[in-house]
């Protein structure tokens, strides 16, 4: 017997041998099960592991989609999306120094405060540190190393011309999304798609590998606009001077191609900078051309006359009883600045007689001078596609008082835009057609509404040229080589119901009068200075304008070149009403 094997230890007893085969069936279950499920998740089920797995190393980045440029009728440039970076961190995966961190808001230009606040937010995958950086700041980033920080390629838009065609094309928010005016209007075109792609990264938030591309993203569609780019300037340039010059509080311009409606430049000022990324006042922001209303004064008289002479209640030489300049009706006095005892119909529109005018109108039916200033676009959009494009304010004749019917005939009482205001007077340029507006390059001809006959359209462009001339209101209109046709308007300003002394000085024309190739409208609101009427304030815009772009469209002469002496501005007949 051996002695140390009988030998046992006190307070043990020995174990029985199932317990020993329990255990180990135990634990053999345990490794099946584990066997078992890792081959289900594995095998059969493995969608769960492999999001662990790409929630870990894996994103799902947004691609921007490049939006598409914006040109003039040439192809020159005028809206373009230049490529640049944008910052963003996944804080639970930021590890940063504090020196780190410090560096990083420095490159950005930002608090330290804020930037740390931002990695903080471990509740979120992306945050966004910076927008739109320019490649060397993106790149000064990346040197620094961060884990969890990577740049994200963006476009942001810029337009070379600034503040030329600030209110004609508007401008895109951060995300490259139109805001305002034409970027706005044509959102669906320009933006495009944006696409998506999913990518490993490493552990500093490096792109590694592209794993696939879920999305690909659909670049938008450029953009060919009516707008002649020097056209442009030149009427911004001339705008600009004249509001400086006579101390206005704003004004517009709008130059438009006589046969087809496009519009060749359309300018504001004061204006703004889209470039400049502080977004600025409403007063400044909005399209005046467009969406401003203003009574036109003298400048509607016209239709006034075209009605009568298409309707055979006058004829261009019908002599009109203008009292002396002073007629009451319904008990308010009309007046002319210059009183004639009588004038010929021509001779109303030369001198901008408003007796002569009114009294012209009243021979009309109220229903049949509201039909033919409705026919004339006016009280109703052009259709520019404009974003809050103004329809005007013409109301139904069946409201008139006689002294409306007449005062509405020399423009007051009724209310248009400046480009319903140059569309109208597409009429006297096309024979009696009132041709569609377009902001937008045309490729075929367009045809218009008829609204008068021939006739009529051809003796109103007549008695427009007489105004231009020396004895008329708008000498200062002339043009050296061409003949020009136009009309100006010195309206006072409505508030509260009445008439203030404040004006709207306004002239739109046309050139060359025999065939008309070109309109330009001009209004100056509330001019500061000594002068104030339109012949004297808004006249010579348009004449340095359609000079000018007359010559770039090498429109031939149909006037002499004789450097005609102009009159002296105590010279010119004056208007107002």
């Amino acid at each position: 017997m051996n002695y140390a094997s009988s030998i046992q230890t006190p307070g043990l007893a020995a174990l029985p041998p199932w317990r020993s085969r329990l255990l180990f069936v135990f634990l053999l279950l345990g490794l099946c099960a584990l066997i078992a499920r890792a081959g289900y998740l594995q095998g059969i089920h493995n969608d769960f592991l492999q999001q662990q797995g790409e929630a870990r190393y894996g994103r799902v980045i947004n691609i921007h989609a490049h939006r598409g440029m914006i040109t003039d009728r040439h192809g020159e440039p005028l809206a373009i999306s230049t490529p640049v970076e944008s910052v963003w961190a996944s804080p639970p995966d930021v590890e940063a120094t504090p020196q780190q961190i410090m560096q990083l808001a420095q490159i950005m230009g930002m608090d330290a405060k804020a930037v740390k606040s931002r990695l903080s937010d471990t509740g979120r995958d992306f945050v966004y540190l910076k927008r739109l950086l320019p490649p060397e700041q993106a790149a000064k980033i990346m040197r620094l190393e961060i884990p969890g920080v990577s740049l994200q390629r963006e476009y942001r838009r810029y337009y070379p011309d600034g503040d030329v065609t600030a209110h004609l094309l508007g401008f895109t928010d951060l995300d490259d999304n139109g805001q305002e005016g034409l970027e706005l209007a044509f959102q669906e075109e320009l933006g495009g798609k944006a696409g998506s792609q999913r990518v490993i990264k490493d552990r500093k938030g490096r792109i590694v590998e592209d794993v696939a591309s879920i999305r690909a993203p659909k670049p938008g569609s450029n953009l060919a606009l009516s707008i002649d780019s020097k056209m442009q300037y030149l009427a911004f340039r001339e705008i600009k001077l004249a509001v400086e010059q006579h101390r206005a509080k704003s004004g517009s311009i709008v130059v438009l191609d006589a046969h087809s409606g496009e519009v060749l430049a359309l300018a504001n000022w004061p204006s703004f900078n889209p470039n400049n990324r502080d977004k600025p006042g409403l007063d400044v922001l909005r399209n005046r051309a467009v969406t401003d209303l203003f009574e036109p004064g003298s400048t509607m008289k016209p239709f006034a006359v075209a009605a009568a002479l298409n309707a055979g209640k006058v004829t261009p030489k019908t002599v009109i009883n203008t009292e002396h300049g002073k007629m009451m009706v319904s008990g308010k006095m009309i007046h002319d600045t210059h009183p004639e005892a009588a004038l010929t119909v021509a001779q109303v529109i030369q001198k901008s007689s408003n007796v002569g005018t009114a009294k012209i109108a009243l021979l009309l039916e109220p229903e049949t001078l509201w039909s033919s200033l409705g026919a004339s676009g006016f009280g109703a959009s052009t259709g520019s596609e404009f974003p809050g494009e103004a329809g005007g304010k013409l109301r139904d004749y069946k409201t008139w008082r006689p002294i409306e019917q007449a005062t509405m005939s020399y423009g007051h009482g009724i209310s248009v835009s400046l480009l319903q205001l140059a569309r109208a007077y597409t009429i006297f340029a096309n024979d009696g057609r009132l041709m569609p507006v377009s902001l937008l390059k045309l490729d075929s001809a367009v045809s218009g509404q008829k609204v008068y006959s021939d006739t009529t359209a051809r003796q109103v462009r007549d008695m427009l040229e007489l105004a231009v001339q020396p004895t008329g209101t708008a000498p200062l209109a002339r043009i050296n080589g061409y003949r020009v046709a136009g009309k100006t308007g010195t309206a006072h300003k409505l508030e509260g119901g009445r008439y203030v002394d404040r004006y709207v000085s306004s002239f739109v024309g046309l050139a060359p009068a025999s065939n008309p190739r070109l309109i330009v409208a001009v209004m100056i609101n509330e001019p500061g200075g000594k002068e104030y009427y339109g012949g004297l304030v808004a006249a010579p815009v348009f004449s340095n304008v359609m000079g000018a772009a007359l010559h770039l469209r090498n429109v031939p002469n149909d006037a002499p070149l004789d450097h005609e002496v102009m009159p002296s501005q105590a010279g010119i007949v004056r208007e107002e009403v």
